[in-house]
């Protein structure tokens, strides 16, 4: 009868085949960083504007990162140009946190293995 041995050592394989996968998706990011960049179209403070009454004439785009600190939340205004590494960025923190739940359900799933085969039981 063969023994039960065999197949846990393959399946602690596997896991971490799959946790150097996961590390090595770790390199391959960009910069990166929390929060979220928003377009704006915003009235002005005169009521005689158009923007006052029709949404489609309002101004902007305008665009903003925002992200809290310290329990605060704060914005910074952008450029055209920089709200599109800000947002390339703030997809890189979705990955990256992605990343990191994954290699913490493997590393909890192969600890419980190792463990288990360490003290030599089923």
């Amino acid at each position: 009868m063969p023994s039960r041995q065999a197949p846990r050592a393959v399946a602690l394989r596997a896991q971490a085949q799959r946790f150097r996968q996961a590390r090595r998706e770790l390199l391959q990011l960009e910069y990166f960083l929390k929060g979220t960049v928003l377009k704006r179209m915003m009235k002005c403070g005169r009521p005689q504007c158009a923007c006052h009454h029709d949404p489609a004439k309002r101004h902007g785009p305008y665009f903003e990162w925002t992200y809290k600190a310290n329990g605060k939340t704060v914005n910074v205004k952008l450029t055209a140009e920089s709200a599109l590494l800000y947002k390339a960025a703030t997809k890189q923190q979705r990955k990256l946190k992605a990343i990191l739940a994954r290699l913490e359900r493997l590393s909890r799933t192969a600890l419980a293995g190792l463990a288990k085969q360490a003290e030599g039981g089923d």
